[in-house]
């Protein structure tokens, strides 16, 4: 599409296909409706739904002739829980998926910078490096987190930068998650790259009571493209979320990044 002298690249975002062994052909019309209204599909992590091989092969057989369209995506917590992310991560990337854990690709003027993310809460809540030190450990699991973010926005040379993140880096898209939970949805340490980078949008999944859409401190777009978000926000509609990014042919022209 032209605008402006340049292009617009659509993204169909979504998170949280907890893919099982029973998924055979639950999710092929979802796929086909994302291929037919998008240039790019984002998977946000939980692409399995315990991390086992075997439901990875199904993902890739329901991905396979019906996704026409460049794939990327990031694990979540759920694709680690049966310790098979590397044999996971081999059979997704043979089906064409590109994962992202601090690194980044870059279509038709689009730079997408991705990786898992973890917890920690956010804001002047947000735990600290102090105490035991497996409590070190966990802050500093969100830190390292976020520096591979930090480093694969940095190697961005195209006009446009997205996030892709399975964890939160905002609180307001995992309101109104339980409080208790909160602190594990995300972390504002997540946050800080995306905004000095100055993204036109980051995407999420993870909290499945949250809530469809945020921004940052200074103004990015945050969307929180859970399954289960998105039937509740958008019950009519197939459930991933489709950004129309605008790639204008001057790099400093405005951004532009509208959601639908």
């Amino acid at each position: 599409m032209a605008l402006n002298g340049g292009s617009v690249v659509r993204v169909a975002a979504v998170g949280d296909l907890h893919c099982g062994r029973e998924s055979q052909g639950a999710l092929q019309p979802l796929f086909a409706r994302a291929t037919e209204a998008a240039d790019v599909l984002a998977l946000c992590g939980d692409l399995t739904d315990y991390g086992l091989p075997d439901e990875a092969r199904v993902l890739a057989r329901e991905l396979a002739g019906t996704v026409r369209i460049p794939i990327l995506a990031v694990f979540g917590n759920h694709d680690f829980e049966s310790g098979h992310a590397d044999e996971v991560h081999s059979i997704l990337t043979e089906a064409g998926v590109r994962i992202l854990d601090g690194d980044s690709v870059e279509i038709n003027g689009v730079g997408f910078a991705g990786v898992k993310g973890f917890a920690g809460g956010f804001g002047d809540r947000a735990l600290q490096s102090w105490g035991e030190p497996v409590l070190k450990r966990f802050v500093r699991e969100a830190v390292e987190e976020a520096l591979k973010l930090e480093g694969a926005l940095a190697r961005i040379h195209a006009p446009r930068r997205v996030a892709i993140l399975h964890y939160s880096p905002i609180r307001s898209t995992v309101d109104p998650e339980p409080p208790e939970v909160v602190p594990f949805l995300g972390s504002s340490r997540l946050e800080e790259p995306i905004n000095r980078y100055a993204a036109v949008a980051a995407l999420h999944g993870h909290a499945h009571h949250g809530t469809p859409e945020g921004q940052t401190s200074t103004g990015v777009p945050v969307y929180n493209v859970s399954v289960p978000v998105l039937k509740a926000a958008f019950p009519d509609r197939p459930p991933f979320r489709l950004l129309e990014i605008a790639v204008p042919r001057e790099e400093a022209a405005p951004a532009a990044a509208v959601a639908s």
